[in-house]
């Protein structure tokens, strides 16, 4: 019987690619929509250097680019985390996505816009914690009635968003009391002090979540057994982030390079351009991710990555830019931030703590966190520059 099974399933399997073989790697690559937008890699740099576009056009062709090389960042990083646990695959997948989010971050540091470095910052803690734990909620909610994750992996993550948004408020607050110009060398102290406690915070948060607490980070049981049918090698994955990385700073450079004449053209501030445009763009890596994980029913995964991006750009990337930026920016950058950024980022901790405490989603959750995020980015679009 097992003889005639195979002799009816093999031409099945066979006939959708109208070969005698199955799909190719490269087959495969190319039934996915979203990797034709690689082709805007190579037309934005003849608009770049052949065509002289206008700043707009090369803004959003170059932000449409990113998202393919996010998206190549994204499967790699899958790959990489099957072989690990949800902690550790969380950990790499926010890892690895947040790597677009560093390299705009430092070539936009290299240029002097320290306003919209900060401003992505922000951004990117709001656009994960809010729009794609928002998204993930809700796609994840229409295939499955209600989802479960680990709610003491998310009162952890909290608790560390809270440590996050209290160190961004302290150097602000120095700030706005004592006055920029009456204690400058203080301030700088300040600044790099707490860069420096929240890199060695960061290490032991890994040290906690990945070798002495694991257990509270475990996932909970799910209903759907996912098979991983195209493993790819490792060499391949590894090779795979490193051309997209490369291909990441590329499209950096030239977005980096026309987004202030883009804002004047748009009337929008480097401030909104940085919270919404540059976050999202650079952030499309994992919360593709964590979207795709919570379509999956793996909402441990989808939560460890969500969150685990936002500790990561509080306690990592934002103090590794303010210590680079005393070797590459034209001034250092300071963890000043203004009143609506800092209130906007507790309200998204706030939030955030309150729809994942209890340990399961569903679609209105993702409502109420997508709603939040619309309300916050209508008020930076409608806020005048000095208001903040």
């Amino acid at each position: 019987m097992s003889t005639a099974d195979h002799a009816v399933s093999d031409p099945r399997e066979h006939a959708h690619t109208g070969l005698g073989s199955p799909r190719g790697p490269l087959q495969i690559f190319l039934r996915k929509p979203i990797n034709w937008l690689l082709l805007f890699i190579p037309l934005t740099v003849v608009l770049e250097h052949v065509a002289h576009v206008s700043a707009p056009v090369l803004f959003f062709m170059a932000a449409v680019a990113i998202v393919p090389i996010a998206a190549q960042i994204v499967s790699a990083t899958e790959q990489l985390a099957v072989r690990t646990g949800d902690a550790i695959g969380g950990l790499l997948n926010a890892t690895f996505g947040n790597a677009p989010e560093l390299i705009i971050a430092f070539v936009a540091l290299k240029a002097g816009l320290l306003e919209m470095v900060r401003a992505s910052l922000v951004g990117a803690i709001l656009a994960n914690l809010l729009l794609a734990l928002g998204v993930s909620c809700l796609l994840g909610g229409t295939r499955y009635h209600e989802q479960r994750f680990n709610p003491t992996a998310a009162r952890a993550y909290s608790t560390m968003m809270f440590l996050a948004a209290v160190s961004m408020t302290v150097p602000s607050a120095f700030s706005r009391v004592f006055g920029p110009n009456e204690v400058i060398r203080q301030e700088q102290f300040l600044n790099i002090g707490i860069a420096v406690l929240l890199l060695i915070a960061y290490a032991l948060y890994i040290l906690f979540s990945l070798r002495t607490h694991t257990a509270s980070f475990a996932s909970v049981d799910t209903e759907e057994v996912e098979h991983h049918e195209g493993l790819w090698s490792v060499p391949r994955a590894v090779i795979t982030l490193l051309a997209a990385s490369v291909l990441a700073a590329w499209m950096s450079e030239i977005l980096v390079g026309a987004a202030e004449e883009t804002g004047k053209a748009l009337g929008m501030s480097q401030l909104f351009i940085g919270i919404v445009f540059v976050a999202i763009v650079g952030g499309a890596a994992e919360s593709g991710s964590a979207i795709a994980m919570a379509r999956k029913n793996k909402m441990d995964l989808s939560v460890g990555i969500a969150f685990g991006s936002c500790i990561q750009i509080a306690l990592f990337v934002a103090p590794l830019l303010v210590l680079a930026s005393y070797f590459v920016a034209p001034q250092p950058m300071e963890l000043a931030f203004g009143r609506a950024e800092i209130g906007s980022l507790f309200i998204a901790v706030l939030i955030g703590a309150l729809v994942a405490g209890d340990g399961q989603s569903n679609w209105y959750k993702g409502v109420q966190l997508i709603t939040v995020y619309a309300i916050i980015a209508l008020m930076f679009y409608l806020m005048p520059e000095l208001a903040n």
